[in-house]
């Protein structure tokens, strides 16, 4: 301590122990202050970032399962068809081989039939194309495109189912969180009227049983509390699982005020004018029209192939063995063949011509390729005769096809018409409804306040009191209820106009 002293006394009021010790010490922690508040900063804004039904959308049709199965189907619907493109052209196929062979079999150059061992190698080009097939494949690339098109658009159909049930969700959650805001003010209240009312208990001008009772409905406030917060935290869960989003991190909703959402008029939205823009735009309609398309090119197509096909082949080939041979010298010779004796004398005898001697060796792997190059060009002609009534009972078939397709576009057809009818009702009920609740919101608010100044001059009962609070509760309640109910039930006339939902 005494060192110490000394030390602080050195230089006045900047003392040698801040200079040579506090300084530095101050500092670094001054270092960790701001990475930690950087880091809470940080993670306290990560985790208030609030999801908006935008955004809620947008999320869940990137990231649905379904989602993603329907677009992987798409992709394959698009391979079929750039496959079916290009099956109208030419095809080629190139093929080599090389093997060993013994015994008696045919030689792959001369084509005479040997009983050598040899080593043979062989190369082939060859390449087809059809001149006319009464438009088969034409009609199946035109089938495989319509194909495509429903594929897109059953992606973009569950994209807006998504969308729907996303967006009741995230209604839900902020229908929870009114109630919640309901019920929390509600056991405000309550506790307030307590406090006051345990004063004039212990000032005598109020029996202990008034605030018994408030007590007893603090109680049952904050059980209903309880509830209306677990039930906020349930819909929240329940939004993260239509999101395929992580149940585990943090999330937060923005809460809108409800009258903020836009609502179209009901008067534009009238069943028939709704139905119209339906079986236009809603994607269900256009994937029953992309289908029917489809199946009347696949039953032309199906057709094409009862009639004779004329194609055009080629192919170019050579061949190679290991015992073919190839002359390799030569040399004439003019000497006698023989001799003969006529009249007792020998006499030598001499071709007409010189003989000529050959010699022969291996012939090399590319010169025989040259030699035994081959070329052959032709047309075909194929006309199916009888294959069991395969190919005419696949054409009935594909009829078939055809009218159960109408037949499914028809069924979507009338449901959709039965389902806007049905929602345009629902809307106008819950138009009613809400607007009904409102008024019993406001008589009830009178109510009540009335009451409570009864009760403040000791003209009223607690019961009677905490009658009329309840009335107004289950009056707000109800309202918010109503108008969460009536906006959801017109953004669902919305939804079947085809045009996305208005956020």
């Amino acid at each position: 301590m005494i060192i110490l002293r000394q030390m602080m006394r050195v230089e006045g009021n900047q003392s040698t122990w801040h200079r040579l010790y506090l300084k530095p010490q101050n500092t670094y922690m001054k270092k960790i202050l701001l990475i930690l508040l950087l880091v809470v900063t940080y993670s306290f804004g990560f985790s208030q970032v609030k999801w908006d039904l935008r955004k809620i959308v947008d999320y869940a049709m990137a990231n649905n399962i379904s989602v993603k199965q329907a677009a992987v189907q798409a992709s394959i619907s698009g391979l079929t068809y750039d496959q079916s493109k290009l099956s109208r052209y030419p095809s080629g196929n190139f093929s080599g081989n090389s093997g060993f062979s013994s015994g008696r079999n045919q030689d792959p150059t001369s084509f005479s039939l040997i009983t050598q061992n040899y080593v043979s190698a062989g190369l082939q080009l060859q390449t087809s194309a059809d001149i006319f097939n009464w438009y088969s494949k034409k009609n199946t690339m035109l089938a495989n495109q319509w194909q495509l098109q429903a594929a897109l658009a059953t992606t973009e159909k569950l994209k807006n189912d998504i969308a729907l049930i996303v967006a009741n969700g995230y209604l839900q959650v902020l229908l929870a969180k009114e109630q919640e805001n309901i019920a929390r003010v509600q056991l405000q209240q309550t506790k307030e009227q307590l406090y006051y009312t345990r004063k004039l208990v212990t000032a005598g001008s109020l029996p202990e049983l008034n605030a018994a009772e408030l007590e007893a409905q603090q109680a049952r406030d904050s059980a209903s509390y309880i509830s209306a917060r677990g039930n906020a935290q349930q819909a929240t869960l329940s939004l993260k699982s239509s999101m395929n989003f992580d149940a585990s991190e943090p999330f937060e909703v923005d809460v809108p005020p409800v009258d903020k959402i836009p609502v179209e008029s009901i008067a534009d939205l009238q069943p028939e004018a709704v139905i119209a823009l339906a079986l236009v735009n809603l994607p269900q309609q256009r994937v029953n029209d992309f289908n029917l398309k489809a199946s009347q090119k696949i039953a032309e197509a199906a057709r094409a192939r009862m009639y004779p096909t004329l194609s055009a082949f080629g192919s170019l080939g050579s061949g190679y063995n290991s015992r073919a041979k190839e002359i390799t010298g030569s040399r004439q010779f003019s000497a006698p063949i023989g001799k003969v004796n006529v009249g007792g004398s020998d006499y030598s005898v001499f071709p007409n011509q010189p003989f000529t001697s050959y010699s022969y060796g291996n012939s090399a792997l590319f010169d025989q390729f040259n030699q035994n190059f081959r070329q052959s060009v032709g047309l075909a002609l194929s006309v199916p005769i009888f294959n069991g009534a395969q190919i005419r009972t696949n054409w009935q078939r594909s009829k078939l096809n055809i009218r159960i397709v109408e037949l499914q576009k028809e069924g979507d057809n009338q449901r959709i018409k039965q389902d806007i009818y049905q929602a345009y009702n629902a809307a106008t009920v819950a138009m009613e409804r809400f607007n009904a609740s409102e008024k019993i919101v406001a008589t009830s608010q009178r109510s009540f306040e009335f009451a409570q100044k009864r009760y403040e001059v000791g003209m009223l009962s607690t019961f009677e009191l905490i009658t009329n609070q309840n009335n107004l509760f289950r009056a707000k309640l109800e309202s918010v209820l109503n108008r969460f109910d009536y906006v959801f039930k017109m953004k669902v006339l919305e939804f079947y106009k085809g045009q996305g939902l208005k956020l």
